[in-house]
C-alpha cells in the first residue's frame, strides 16, 4: 500500500501544482491518473496549442506548461501512478482514506484531492456506420502532434474554435485541408471564422458548409469520405483523405468518482469556497474545473490559486498540533525533500567603525 500526505486524484496542471503548494508546507503528495502521461488534458488532447491567460506568459505551449511544472515540483518528489483510474474511496476509522485503483492500487492518505479537471473525456462521435473500424487508421478525435499530418490530406469536421483553429494550423502543414460544418455560420472566434474564410478565398482551406461527412471509406486504411449537402441540392462529395478528424467536443464524465457520496451539481462537485474548497465529505477537497461554486470560473490560474488555499487546510488536518506560519518564498525560499535549496541572496551589511 501506498502512503503520504496527500492523495491527489488528476495529474494536470492544478494536481501538478498543488504538489509544489502541498510541498512548501512539507506535506508528500502521490498522484494518480487514468492517463499515462502527467499534464491532463494539456498533454493529451492539445500540447501543441498556445495558452495565453496564465500569469507572465503571454503565450506558452500546454506541453511547455506542463513540462515546466514538472521541473518546478521535482524538488518534492511526488509519486505516481499512472494509467490507473480511482475507484473507490473508503473512509478509515481514524478519519484517514483508502483510495484503490482501477488495477487494485491501495493508497493511503488523510487527505485527499480531487483535481481530476472535468473528469474523463470521451469523444462525441459522429453517427457514421463504419466509424470505429478506421479509428487509429486515419479517423482521430484530437490532435497531439501536428507533425503527424505533414504533406498528408486531412478533412476535419466541426463549427467551433477547434475545428477551426486546427484547420488554419494545418493549413500550412498538410497538402489539403478541408473543414466541413453543417452550416453557414461558425460558432468559434470572429477573427478566426475570417482567417478561414481568407484561407478558403487562396484555396489553402477547402470549405464544406451546410454539409456533413456521411460515409468513410477504405480498405485497412482510410482512403476518402462522403460529403453531403443539406441544402435542396443534396448534392455529394467524394473526398479522397489519409485522415478524418471530427471535432464535436469531448464529453466530461465523473466516472467512479461520482459514487463516492459527493454532492454533485450538473457533473461537477460542490465545494465550499468561502473557506477551503472542502467537499461535503470533510477531509475531502476538490479543486479546479471538477469543482464548482458560485462565481466559478474554470480557469487553470483559478485551479492554482484553490491549490494554495486548500493546502494551507489540509496542512491542519494532518497536523491537528501544530500551527503553520505563512512564509513567502522571497523570504523562506523553497526548500525540496531532495535536499535542494533555493533562497534569495542575502545582502552583507558592513557596519562602519
Amino acid at each position: 500500500m501506498i502512503k503520504t500526505d496527500i492523495i491527489i486524484i488528476g495529474a494536470g496542471p492544478t494536481g501538478l501544482f498543488t504538489v509544489f503548494e502541498a510541498g512548501l508546507l512539507k506535506l508528500k503528495c502521490h498522484l494518480i491518473d487514468a492517463l499515462a502521461q502527467p499534464g491532463g488534458q494539456c498533454s493529451e488532447i492539445y500540447p501543441k496549442k498556445p495558452i495565453y491567460d496564465i500569469p507572465a506568459y503571454p503565450e506558452i505551449l500546454a506541453g511547455t506548461l506542463v513540462d515546466n511544472l514538472m521541473e518546478q515540483i521535482k524538488p518534492f518528489e511526488p509519486g505516481f501512478t499512472l494509467g490507473e483510474r480511482a475507484e473507490t474511496l473508503d473512509k478509515q476509522e481514524d478519519g484517514s482514506f483508502i483510495v484503490t485503483t482501477s488495477k487494485g492500487t491501495q493508497h493511503h492518505a488523510p487527505v485527499v484531492v480531487i483535481a481530476g479537471g472535468l473528469g474523463s473525456f470521451e469523444p462525441r462521435k459522429p453517427l457514421i456506420a463504419n466509424l470505429n473500424l478506421f479509428e487509429s487508421k486515419g479517423v482521430e478525435y484530437m490532435i497531439k502532434d501536428p507533425e503527424v499530418f505533414r504533406n498528408k490530406k486531412v478533412v476535419i469536421s466541426g463549427g467551433g474554435d477547434s475545428a477551426l483553429d486546427w484547420s488554419i494550423f494545418l493549413a500550412d502543414v498538410a497538402s489539403e485541408v478541408s473543414l466541413v460544418h453543417r452550416r453557414n455560420e461558425f460558432r468559434g472566434a470572429l477573427d478566426s471564422v475570417e482567417k478561414a474564410r481568407e484561407l478558403a478565398k487562396l484555396g489553402k482551406i477547402q470549405l464544406y458548409t451546410e454539409a456533413e461527412v456521411k460515409e468513410i471509406h477504405g480498405k485497412e486504411d482510410l482512403q476518402a469520405v462522403v460529403i453531403k449537402y443539406n441544402d435542396e441540392t443534396k448534392e455529394e462529395s467524394y473526398v479522397e483523405t489519409d485522415y478524418f478528424i471530427p471535432l464535436f467536443g469531448l464529453s466530461p464524465k465523473l466516472g467512479p468518482i461520482g459514487n463516492w457520496g459527493l454532492e454533485i451539481e450538473k457533473n461537477a462537485i460542490k465545494v465550499n469556497n468561502a473557506k477551503d474548497y472542502q467537499t461535503n465529505i470533510p477531509g475531502v477537497f476538490a479543486i479546479g474545473d471538477v469543482n464548482t461554486y458560485e462565481g466559478k470560473l474554470k480557469l487553470i490560474l483559478s485551479g492554482f490559486h484553490e491549490a494554495a488555499v486548500m493546502c494551507q487546510y489540509a496542512y491542519q488536518i494532518i497536523n491537528p498540533d501544530k500551527r503553520y506560519v505563512m512564509k513567502y518564498t522571497t523570504v523562506g525560499g523553497v526548500e525540496g525533500f531532495d535536499g535542494s535549496k533555493k533562497e534569495a541572496k542575502k545582502e552583507v551589511v558592513q557596519s562602519i567603525s
